[in-house]
């Protein structure tokens, strides 16, 4: 029969009977793995419905929670890596109830937002950034006098990324005291992870007996009487020889600096918080390595965490998606890009760790010899395009709007000043939906017309994005970009007759009244609006453009007999399309009147069609222009 105490050992708690994060503190280890398991199941329940980042959250949980159990958030601080992480931190601090919102409009965001709760102490959606903000975080409280600590929470894939070297290099440079790195490895990143990096670590996985011997043997020298804390001492001032001994080298985490504490269970709470606590007596800089399962506690994330790093709805019975795949732009890139190949030897694909977000499996599968994943490494994927396009290859870079922001000097300094042939086929170009401001796709153009030299094509439906990379991988000769959208074209119902890579106009009779241009997927509210009015006696001339950047003249010459030319572009308006061929009407003294309507802001979190709403490029929005300047002078 249990005892009273044994009785309140055994309760279990539920998340909304706490106050969190605080009463974390309180449970013991029995409590927190019951709590583990029902965060599990809210966080399949929603993204089950909301879409979002599965696998590598679930693999967090017990982290996340020995992370708030040891340390006093906000006053210590938690950098997230990219913030794929990041669910149960939320659940934990203050948003459980809102977390059926996540993703949504006007609910809470997907990645960390330090606007929507004073524990999150930054923003991110991008790679490799963690150490480098934990650095300067940490630094600012050494010259305030603030003693708390920073912890940076990085994933194995991040850590090939560039950036993180160079946080780690002037980390441990700079004998940061309140700085702890924790390395969260589940051998998986979006894409295998790739590189030396990947294979350094698999060579050290295999020591997870390396910190339990260490902390065993101390807990025997601390019994015994008189010599037990001189000994530890010792100890600690050998730990170098002892861990050679246990893992036969030194670490690479060590030569930058770092004390090196781990690999260690990242489900196994006792012994995370045991190594935290560790972590926090040290002075000086601690690397931990964290071993965690992707997908943990959902068999089918744990069997395909690639398919759950990012999901859309799924049912939770079979983990099938509950909206079957059509084809998407990815996949006819993918897929058109193998065609090309086999005629043409010299196509290479490169890609930074979104081998199957990018449409390159089948080019991988088809051609292994002239694929290559370079890991998170923007940069390095695109000068190592350029070596290959100076060696008489034609290198094709797939990448994701958001990301190539990343490589805008390598762009400019490695591939265009030496006009070297590099192809860019630039995927979720414009607005993306659910992952928010770190995720759109509305600041590639503005960009890449900034760099002399470079050619922009945007194609509204896939026959046009085929159109659009014969003519980029076979026809241009210096940096070439194909942009396109995320999703599919199965909306996309305007007229296909007269397709080209180059540009369409549609002039309505003789009349020289309304002009409406627009390029890419708002081509196609154009078109709608363009329906709309017609039908209710306001006509309007259309002009697609597909070959966007540089503005052939000629076409601003076409626009100069207009009354009212419209431009729609879903981008940002300054340094985008819409701004240079208003420059041009300028520059050719145009009369009439220049309306210009462009994504010119940081979008959060909502439904694609709810953002183009809201930016004015719905066909409801266009008509509104269009009627509004109807009777004007």
């Amino acid at each position: 029969m249990n005892t009273p105490n044994q009785n309140q050992d055994m309760k279990e708690y539920r998340l909304e009977e706490l106050t969190l994060p605080n009463d974390l503190k309180k449970l013991n280890f029995y409590q927190c793995r019951k709590l583990a398991k029902e965060i599990r199941s809210l966080m399949v329940r929603v993204i089950s419905k909301n879409g979002g980042h599965l696998a590598s959250n679930l693999g967090t949980v017990e982290l996340t929670m020995a992370l708030h159990r040891v340390f006093d958030s906000p006053k210590d601080k938690f950098v997230w890596d990219v913030g794929h992480q990041c669910y149960t931190h939320k659940i934990l601090t203050g948003r459980l109830n809102a977390f059926p919102t996540i993703r949504k409009e006007n609910g809470i965001a997907g990645f960390p937002k330090p606007d929507e709760s004073e524990h999150d102490s930054f923003i991110s959606g991008h790679s490799s950034t963690s150490i480098s903000v934990a650095c300067g975080i940490a630094e600012a409280m050494r010259l305030q006098g603030d003693n708390h600590h920073v912890v940076a929470i990085i994933g194995d894939g991040a850590l090939t990324g560039g950036m993180a070297f160079e946080g780690l290099n002037n980390g441990g440079k700079k004998k940061m005291k309140n700085l702890i790195v924790i390395l969260n490895d589940n051998n998986m990143s979006i894409s295998s992870n790739v590189g030396a990096v990947s294979g350094y670590l698999r060579s050290i996985r295999e020591s997870e007996t390396y910190v339990r011997k260490k902390q065993q043997l101390e807990k025997n020298l601390m019994t015994a009487p008189k010599l037990g804390s001189h000994a530890v001492k010792m100890l600690k001032k050998t730990k170098d020889g002892f861990k050679r001994m246990v893992l036969q080298q030194a670490t690479m985490f060590e030569q930058f600096g770092f004390v090196y504490l781990g690999p260690v269970d990242g489900h196994n709470m006792q012994e995370l918080e045991e190594v935290l606590r560790t972590a926090k007596r040290y002075e000086a800089p601690v690397f931990i390595h964290v071993k965690t399962i992707k997908g943990k506690g959902y068999l089918p994330a744990e069997k395909n965490p690639s398919q759950f790093h990012g999901v859309s709805q799924f049912d939770i019975l079979t983990g099938n998606p509950e909206v079957s795949g059509n084809g998407c732009y990815s996949d006819i890139f993918g897929k058109e890009l193998v065609e090309m190949a086999k005629q043409d030897k010299r196509i290479c694909a490169i890609t930074a760790a979104m081998t199957f977000g990018t449409g390159l499996q089948y080019f991988q599968k088809q051609f292994p010899e002239r694929f290559y994943d370079v890991g998170i490494a923007e940069q390095h994927a695109v000068t190592f395009s350029a070596g290959l396009a100076s060696a008489g290859m034609i290198p094709v870079f797939a990448v994701y709007s958001t990301f190539l922001q990343r490589a805008y000097d390598q762009l400019l300094h490695d591939v265009a000043i030496g006009k070297l042939h590099v192809v860019l086929g630039i995927d979720r170009a414009g607005i993306v939906g659910e992952d928010g401001e770190t995720h759109q796709g509305t600041f590639d153009v503005p960009m890449l017309t900034s760099i002399p030299g470079a050619v922009i094509y945007s194609p509204s439906c896939y026959e046009e994005l085929r159109l659009c990379m014969h003519k980029a991988i076979h026809e241009e000769t210096g940096l070439t970009a194909v942009r396109y959208p995320r999703g599919n074209d199965e909306n996309m119902t305007f007229p296909k007759e007269n397709l080209n890579a180059d540009y369409t106009l549609t002039e309505i009779g003789t009349e020289k009244d309304i002009l409406l241009i627009s390029y890419g997927r708002v081509y196609q509210a154009v078109w709608e609006a363009h329906c709309t009015c017609e039908k209710s006696g306001c006509p309007t001339s259309l002009l697609k453009l597909t070959k966007i950047f540089p503005v052939m003249e000629e076409l601003v010459e076409k626009a100069l007999p207009y009354r009212v030319v419209m431009f729609f572009e879903e981008s940002s308006g300054y340094g985008g399309i819409s701004t240079i061929f208003g420059s041009l009407l300028a520059q050719y003294e145009f009369k009439g009147r220049y309306v210009r309507v462009s994504a010119d802001c940081f979008l959060k979190q909502a439904s694609v069609p709810a953002l183009l709403e809201k930016s004015e490029l719905s066909a409801q929005a266009v008509c509104r222009y269009i009627y509004a300047y109807e009777n004007k002078d």
